[in-house]
């Protein structure tokens, strides 16, 4: 285990003028909080929050982001608490950790709306201090490193979390080496055999081909100095993700990748860039279409670098980086240079980025979205976006995600200018509107008035802000018959009850239930965004449950044929309120899934048995058993409380396993049966209020499948 010494030595080595007194304090404080617990694989838990920060030395951050790391796990896991943190260090220290906190919190690979919730979290965190995310990346990496002493299952859900969104979280800060090292770590986890295979073939090729990197690099080498540019040459194998990435991309195998090495040029002056890159041309053959001039425009998080790929040596592809020193240490470290020291001051780097201007950037599009998927969306977009720079007429440059089109740039430029547009010429020549922009292309757009936006439209665009003014203008344009259908709708709703949809009771309604006003709750009534249904219910709760009989657990499910019958899929257990989806099976009826079912992706190629259904509205008998994983205190009581609990709900406990038992937390799975999908969250909220509920989820059995 790294020692306090040994770890105040590598802060000593980028800041000589560091606190020794500060990280000696937090180190002890940390191992004695965290004495006597222990990580899945048996070391002292303290060996985690260590290693983290030993991480985080790596890239030379200041003194309190290193503390942070010693006790970004205290006061969620120890009897420490903010306000002792606080005394003990500062009020910085004790934020940042409290920010951590919160974010290991997030279940964020949870249901799309939770999920989308958990970002926006995410997103505040990071505004109000980057480095918490610096800390927690940092946390996941070690995580991921040492993942083979957790669960099998576990295993794949950290995984598959760290790939969706740690990893391109990474590698939107301009932290491309920490993005290709958990990408391959999660790689490693999800598909086993595909990266052995890519290694396999790997030392194949080096058996066959000699050492590759050093010949390519000697040669560049000698052209540079014959060119008297002054340069150090580095290259590298790309990363088994990496290479797998593209295979699939490009629908091709192994042996027809050509470019799976990649090379940097690092130079002392922004002008041998230039100099470098026309040596590397005049040796070799530019790729055409694999140019890009980051120098001239920069990424938003600071990356500056001219890429280019040239037919090297047997005709085998290279991609090339050419950089500055500088702008070396912004990419390696992306927007974390910004804390980065050097002989115990902050480093003055020119091409570090403001974190709060980037933050700022980066989330300007998202206060646009009006729910939780269209957030969800613009995040995932921004996440995981490669930037295309176009031209306006003017030249002026627009900046845009790979796979953007005419009308995306149009909207990038107004929300008026994309919805009249008409048309668009790319380079003097008209093109359709879902034509895929390249860099360096000039985009001019033709608009004409009257023109709005069509349906067909969201397919085009890519990018959420164009998603966005599309959505906003399409219901704008329907609203209108939207309110005048949900006013019909909702009369007859209310005359059921023996109740008036008054204007009084519409806006208390709409301010129940978040929305802007009565007539917005028309509309969506209108727009089928929302059922006359909830808004009775979140006005008369009680009414809403007494009045209109149960529905018949046999007839619960619409679109099913009169011949055909249903059950509940095991493996999802799906139950009223969830979006679901038919599969027709031989001699089995039809099986409904939730639509998040894992088992769908594997029908995806069976379309023919696939049956559109959606659940009955109406009052859902406590009839649909789900099975919920939770560990719990191992105290006198506990279980008994947790049984109450459930029925103090009217869930009514069908089964109960105990899967793992241990001196101080049992783990158990509880079967329940429920209405619907409110009924559920009533559940897990009143569970997981309780003091001794240590963890709590929905169980997925997988194994269970049709």
């Amino acid at each position: 285990m790294i020692t306090a010494n040994d770890l105040i030595a590598l802060v000593q080595n980028y800041n000589p003028k560091t606190d020794t007194d500060l990280i000696t304090r937090a180190y002890d404080y940390g191992a004695r909080m965290h004495d006597g617990q222990t990580r899945h694989s048996g070391e002292p838990y303290f060996t985690h929050p260590i290693a983290v920060a030993a991480i985080l030395t790596e890239q030379q951050l200041d003194d309190a982001t290193i503390v942070t790391a010693l006790l970004h796990d205290t006061v969620e896991d120890t009897r420490s608490t903010f306000s002792e943190v606080e005394s003990e260090f500062s009020t910085e220290i004790a934020e940042l950790v409290d920010g951590v906190t919160k974010l290991t919190n997030l279940q964020l690979s949870s249901t799309e709306t939770k999920q989308a919730e958990n970002f926006r979290k995410l997103f505040m965190a990071m505004s109000k201090d980057l480095r918490v995310i610096l800390v927690k990346l940092a946390d996941r990496l070690h995580n991921m490193r040492t993942i083979k002493a957790m669960r099998p299952d576990k295993q794949q859900q950290k995984a598959r979390e760290t790939m969706d969104i740690y990893a391109p979280l990474a590698g939107r800060m301009g932290m491309q080496w920490m993005r290709e090292e958990l990408e391959d770590l999660s790689f490693r986890v999800l598909n086993t055999e595909a990266r052995n295979s890519i290694i396999r073939r790997f030392i194949t090729l080096q058996r066959e081909t000699g050492d590759v990197i050093r010949k390519i690099t000697t040669d560049m080498e000698a052209e540079l100095d014959r060119a008297g540019i002054d340069a150090e040459v580095m290259g590298r194998a790309k990363k088994p993700h990496s290479i797998w990435r593209k295979m699939e991309a490009k629908k091709i195998g192994f042996s027809r990748l050509s470019d799976i090495y990649g090379f940097r040029i690092l130079l002392n002056r922004e002008e041998d860039c230039y100099a470098a890159l026309g040596a590397v041309h005049r040796r070799w053959s530019a790729v055409p279409g694999r140019f890009k001039d980051y120098i001239s425009q920069p990424k938003s998080n600071g990356y500056r670098s001219i890429h280019t790929t040239v037919s090297g040596r047997d005709g085998k592809r290279v991609e090339i980086q050419i950089r500055t020193r500088e702008m070396h240490e912004v990419a390696e470290a992306g927007v974390a240079a910004h804390w980065s020291y050097r002989d115990g001051v902050p480093a003055e780097n020119p091409f570090a980025v403001d974190p709060a201007k980037w933050i700022a950037s980066l989330s300007e599009r998202f206060d646009s979205a009006d729910d939780h998927d269209e957030f969800l969306e613009h995040v995932k977009m921004e996440m995981y976006a490669d930037q295309v720079f176009c031209f306006t007429p003017k030249g002026e440059v627009v900046k845009l995600p790979r796979g953007a089109t005419p009308l995306d740039f149009a909207y990038m430029i107004h929300t008026r200018i994309g919805d009249s547009c008409v048309g668009a010429k790319v380079d003097g020549i008209r093109v359709p509107l879902w034509t895929r922009l390249r860099n360096g292309q000039s985009v001019d757009v033709m608009t004409a008035e009257g023109q709005r936006p069509q349906a067909t439209w969201i397919d085009i665009v890519a990018t959420g802000r164009a998603k966005a003014a599309i959505r906003r203008s399409l219901r704008e344009e329907n609203r209108e018959r939207f309110i005048k259908l949900g006013r019909e709708l909702i009369r007859v709703a209310f005359d059921h009850v023996g109740k008036r949809p008054t204007e009084k009771a519409l806006k208390i309604a709409a301010k129940q239930l978040s929305i802007e006003n009565g007539q917005e709750i028309l509309a969506r009534i209108g727009a089928a965004e929302l059922t006359a249904r909830e808004v009775i219910a979140t006005l008369y709760p009680e009414l809403a449950r007494k009045t209109g009989e149960e529905i018949d657990v046999a007839r619960a499910v619409v679109g099913l044929k009169p011949s055909q019958t249903f059950r509940r899929a095991a493996c999802c257990q799906p139950v009223p309120g969830e979006r679901i989806v038919g599969i027709s099976y031989r001699g089995k009826g039809v099986i409904i899934h939730a639509i998040d079912c894992d088992v769908l992706a594997e029908l995806e190629e069976d379309s023919d048995r696939w049956v559109d259904l959606h659940w009955q509205e109406g009052r859902h008998p406590a009839a649909h058993n789900v099975s919920i994983d939770i560990t719990i205190a191992n105290d006198s009581g506990v279980l008994g409380r947790i049984c109450t609990l459930l029925g103090e709900q009217g869930a009514n406990i069908s089964d109960l396993v105990f899967i793992d038992r241990k001196p101080d937390f049992y783990r158990l799975i509880v079967d329940a049966d429920l209405r619907d999908i409110g009924h559920l969250h009533a559940v897990m909220l009143a569970l997981e209020a309780d003091s001794d509920v240590s963890s709590l989820n929905r169980h997925r059995n997988l194994e269970r499948k049709p």
